[in-house]
């Protein structure tokens, strides 16, 4: 699979007729809404075999095999040269794909109101033979041990066509908050622990999930033990019901670290008693913080290598978003909120503004400015398929156990054909 990157004066007739593809196999792959206007710094997805590189200044064979994860004696030989020859500045070298292996993959799906959107449904088909798990958002706890279920209409077909597993979410969400009062009483009250656990064993029986995943926040520091003591006992049960236990936790640095999202996530029990869990590497930039990157590589390196430190790697999934931010400048704190956006939706936007896209290396994503009808400044962060294989790269290094998103239903088939690329998707 090939990334493409537009450059200035570049049509996508002169693009498929440089790497041998039809103009409407590119369309198709990359959902292009215009086809005819493409926006310079815009990432195109090239459906081949392998990908292309054209050598640059200072490269060898052995560079190149470095920087891409191959045999510097292959790629002499699968372009017919010589191993030790130099390389012409502007020369097409072939590199042909590597192995792929295999990695998990999550997707949570927030329904709003009564009813899965249509739209949602379709977005969860679309993303099924890409998924290992479906994560309907959320079973909801209630003060009493009980369950608020969410919507999930046709949800349990899709996932069985699929052979997708089904996440069972349970959150302590109180009028769409987090509660640390909630935590506090499912917590420490063993009575009601036990009517909320005697609930969730029946609901995955009676829908047919298969993995009881506790994505617990905002807990009171002092609940940290509790909460260990709470999963282990989950986990007893649980898993006499041969189901798999999994826990979504906030992205730290350290087990020294400290705050109202943190303190009560400890990365080496979840290790322990969890089959897998979700580190939630994104949200550097959200949308009542400051203009970046909502998940910079650097700090995500950063968490997933503390993580790994204290948790097998085989039970990390990385979290990662599918939306970028669209910010109203000057940012001031307490202002106006950013809006979230789809990485399709930022090109369109991208096309409309004349705006050409920009990346940041340093940060592995996408980013653009524009001014709208008012006059008033903008900064968009988005994903591409650039930052996504920067993320697959990072999964590899790290022999992590795979990737979790949030959310479906904002539009991003590169990174479904990338996944294809890069991975054979666990099913269960």
């Amino acid at each position: 699979m090939q990334i493409h990157v537009v450059q200035p004066g570049q049509t996508l007739y002169g693009i498929a007729e440089a790497y041998g593809v039809n103009m409407d196999t590119i369309t198709e792959a990359n959902q292009l809404s215009a086809p005819g206007r493409l926006v310079i710094g815009q990432t195109l997805v090239i459906p081949i075999v392998g990908q292309y590189y054209w050598v640059q200044q200072g490269d060898s064979f052995y560079s190149i095999a470095q920087r891409f994860g191959r045999k510097a004696r292959q790629l002499a030989e699968v372009n017919g040269l010589a191993l030790n020859q130099p390389l012409q500045i502007g020369y097409r070298l072939y590199l042909p794909p590597v192995p792929r292996r295999q990695a998990e993959v999550n997707a949570y799906l927030e329904p709003r109101g009564e009813e899965v959107s249509q739209a949602l449904q379709n977005a969860a088909a679309e993303a099924a033979p890409e998924l290992t798990y479906l994560a309907p958002f959320s079973f909801r706890i209630k003060r009493d041990g009980s369950l608020q279920a969410p919507p999930l209409d046709n949800l349990a077909s899709i996932a069985a066509q699929n052979r997708v597993t089904l996440m069972l979410v349970v959150t302590n969400l109180e009028d769409a908050q987090f509660s640390s009062e909630l935590g506090r009483i499912i917590l420490n009250d063993p009575v009601v622990q036990d009517r909320l656990l005697e609930n969730i064993v029946a609901e995955a029986k009676r829908l047919n999930f298969r993995d009881m995943h506790f994505d617990l926040e905002f807990l009171r520091p002092e609940d940290r033990e509790a909460y260990n003591a709470f999963l282990r006992k989950a986990a007893d049960i649980i898993h006499k019901e041969g189901f798999l236990l999994s826990t979504a936790l906030a992205p730290k640095t350290s087990a020294s670290q400290t705050g109202a999202w943190y303190t009560a996530h400890d990365y080496k029990m979840h290790g322990q008693v969890a089959d897998f869990v979700i580190i939630m590497t994104y949200e550097w930039g959200y949308s009542g913080g400051p203009p970046m990157a909502v998940s910079p590589i650097g700090p995500v390196r950063q968490v997933l290598t503390y993580a790994a430190s204290e948790i097998p790697p085989g039970k990390i999934m990385m979290g990662q978003n599918l939306y970028g931010y669209d910010w109203t400048l000057p940012y001031a704190a307490g202002g106006e909120y950013a809006k979230a956006l789809s990485p399709q939706a930022a090109i369109d936007l991208a096309r409309n503004r004349n705006a050409a896209i920009q990346y940041d290396y340093k940060a592995q994503a996408p980013h653009f400015d524009y001014t709208d009808d008012a006059g008033r400044q903008h900064k968009v962060w988005f994903e591409d398929a650039r930052s996504i294989q920067a993320k697959f790269d990072l999964i590899k290094e790290l022999d992590l156990r795979g990737i979790s998103y949030w959310k479906l239903g904002l539009p991003f088939p590169q990174n479904w054909l990338l996944i294809e690329d890069n991975f054979n998707v666990v099913k269960k």
